[in-house]
């Protein structure tokens, strides 16, 4: 029952990046192809574990040495593929980073509200600036990049940076400086949030770092101790009763 529940929760989460529209999770989903994959990954992790359950189940009660066997086998391989995931995520944590900073950038670079094709990917970033309360990825200069804003010399900037009170019903699009110097602007001269989405993300994840590694311990232990359950199973079973199985 515990595999079928921990099934059931990683394909809940593959399911989740898949349908979300408004979060970073998006910004990422519908940017890079890579992240879909992982998704679709674990839609099939969480498929397998909860038939993994359900048989590791039915070779337990009928005792079935064949289909405890191959419990622990999918069991093993699960736990192993988790690690070398974890593992590859921690050693290739750099160029990870500069992979979103090139996604993001692009994004920054191409925005225009105009554009309803690709609504739904700004509308995620907006998102994101006005739930972390930060500006571009780096800082609000990554905005100096949008070719809007450059046509329009910096006298406008994106609404869902703003710092400002009166902006707060406005969460996308461009808003207008009241004051430009000589009919021009920088970023300085922007009322948004300083800090850039990049540490507003690693502040997230350092804050709940201890939940992360919490469920990430939680689900390995679950998965040994399964493990563990099907071997002795395993070897207190002398011989082979094929007798057992139930008839359809």
């Amino acid at each position: 029952l515990l595999f079928q529940i921990l099934g059931a929760v990683i394909l809940g989460f593959g399911i989740w990046i898949l349908a979300d529209k408004t979060s970073f999770i998006a910004v990422l989903q519908m940017s890079s192809p890579s992240l879909k994959t992982g998704a679709y990954v674990l839609i099939g992790v969480g498929a397998l574990t909860m038939l993994m359950g359900f048989l590791g189940c039915l070779g337990a009660v009928n005792e079935i040495r064949c289909l405890l066997g191959l419990y622990f086998t999918c069991l093993m391989v699960i736990l192993i593929t988790q690690v070398a995931a974890g593992l590859v995520i921690y050693f290739q944590k750099e160029t990870l980073k500069e992979e979103l900073s090139r996604i993001v950038g692009s994004l920054i670079k191409n925005y225009d509200p105009s554009n309803d094709d690709e609504r739904n990917l700004q509308d995620a970033w907006d998102y994101v600036q006005t739930q972390i309360a930060c500006c571009g990825w780096t800082g609000a200069k990554d905005w100096e990049n949008n070719e809007i804003l450059i046509n329009q010399s910096m006298t406008a900037y994106p609404c869902s940076c703003s710092n400002s009170s009166k902006d707060f019903q406005v969460d996308s699009g461009f808003c207008n400086l009241d004051v430009a110097v000589n009919g021009t602007a920088t970023y300085a001269d922007w009322p948004v949030h300083e800090q850039g989405c990049m540490d507003g993300v690693e502040k997230w994840l350092k804050d709940n770092l201890g939940v992360i590694l919490g469920v990430c311990t939680g689900v390995a232990v679950i998965e040994l101790l399964g493990m563990i359950l099907s071997i002795s199973l395993c070897k207190n079973i002398h011989s082979e009763d094929y007798t057992k199985v139930p008839k359809s």
